[in-house]
């Protein structure tokens, strides 16, 4: 798939911002609600909510419903450009260890 350059440019824009790119690591690992996320990062659910967002309309995540709650995945697989950015993103395992899963439920 050829990505034009300012598709391009704005996706590499996204990936610009720590938040994101955090969020993009996570995502990695496993499909998440919004306040796994906050609870992980220790910022607002607005904030959270902003970015994925964004990430959703730059087409880098998806978003399922599920009763009252809605579950963030990567939406990359259409992207092999960014593979080789999420290779080398950190893991997020430790953090997600450490995180209540249940938040949602």
């Amino acid at each position: 798939m050829v990505q034009s350059i300012d598709a391009l440019a704005e996706t590499l824009k996204l990936l610009s911002d720590k938040t994101r790119l955090t969020i993009l690591a996570l995502l990695k690992e496993q499909e998440m609600c919004v306040c796994d996320i906050v609870t992980i990062l220790e910022t607002t659910q607005p904030n959270v909510s902003q970015h994925l967002r964004k990430l959703k309309v730059g087409g880098l995540v998806n978003e399922t419903r599920r009763a009252q709650w809605i579950y963030y995945s990567l939406n990359v697989d259409d992207k092999p450009y960014l593979h080789g950015i999420l290779d080398v993103l950190p893991s997020m395992k430790e953090q997600l260890k450490k995180s209540s899963p249940d938040c949602c439920i």
